[in-house]
């Protein structure tokens, strides 16, 4: 997966396309990422102890890493990689910059 906890991402498909926020998880497995404020429902918890009530909380839900395109400035960019001194590093495909 190119993108990785940190990065700032823009959302290009979906009910947030446009918004940007920063991943605060990655989930490899399901290639998903989970963006701070961004995809947010509404889940009901239930009481922790007797007596104490139940809430209703938002919670960011797992967005597909394709639907999110890495920014660079202010620009979304694809994300290459090249090999430097030995190391595999990540790069943005328009301008070549290292991530």
């Amino acid at each position: 997966m190119k993108i990785r906890t940190g990065d700032t991402v823009k959302v290009i498909a979906g009910k947030d396309k446009g918004k940007t926020g920063t991943v605060l998880r990655t989930v490899v497995e399901a290639n998903q990422v989970i963006v701070e404020g961004l995809n947010v429902s509404k889940r009901h918890q239930k009481a922790k102890r007797k007596g104490s009530a139940g809430q209703i909380i938002e919670k960011s839900m797992p967005i597909d890493a394709s639907n999110v395109a890495l920014m660079e400035g202010d620009k979304a960019v694809r994300v290459g990689y090249q090999m430097q001194d030995g190391k595999k590093v990540r790069v943005a495909r328009p301008s070549g910059k290292k991530i």
